[in-house]
């Protein structure tokens, strides 16, 4: 669980600075959502990119700025403190408040022995979005995550 969370860490903490957003809203919007089957689990975080500093928009290969969230998936398998990376193929959607779908293209990035899985989505804040992946993986059956998060703009 750690090693999914040190990249989102670094991601969050890179944009800060400025203006604060509204109360609660950066850890609304970065909370990790996850779902676990057996010893497999799927995580998923969604970043402004806005709030990405530059050197870590070009390592995931990202525009930062308004407009756009990041969606960063990682499927892990084993006991917790001892997971390893489970590669997998998966596909993303999100959907707006207006109902408009918009599929998310993503990237494997290799970080060590990590797999992550990296894309981005426009939009235009204040919105909902609601995530829905489906993750097929060696491990077993596909896998279903959907989760909701609040984008606001960033100051």
């Amino acid at each position: 669980m750690r090693a999914f969370l040190l990249p989102v860490l670094v991601l969050s903490l890179a944009g800060c600075g400025g203006a604060e957003p509204p109360e609660g809203h950066a850890n609304a919007t970065m909370q990790e959502a996850s779902v676990t089957a057996g010893d497999v689990s799927i995580r998923a975080s969604v970043v402004p990119t806005a709030s990405l500093n530059r050197g870590v928009a070009a390592r995931y290969g990202i525009d930062a700025g308004p407009g756009s969230v990041m969606l960063l998936v990682g499927v892990r398998q084993g006991p917790p403190m001892r997971e390893a990376a489970l590669p997998a193929r998966i596909s993303a959607v999100a959907t707006d408040l207006r109902g408009v779908r918009t599929r998310i293209e993503l990237r494997e990035i290799r970080t060590g022995a990590l797999v992550d899985y990296v894309g981005t989505v426009r939009m235009r804040p204040p919105e909902t979005l609601r995530f829905e992946l489906h993750a097929e993986h060696a491990a077993g059956a596909p896998r279903e995550l959907t989760f909701s998060r609040d984008i606001y703009p960033q100051p």
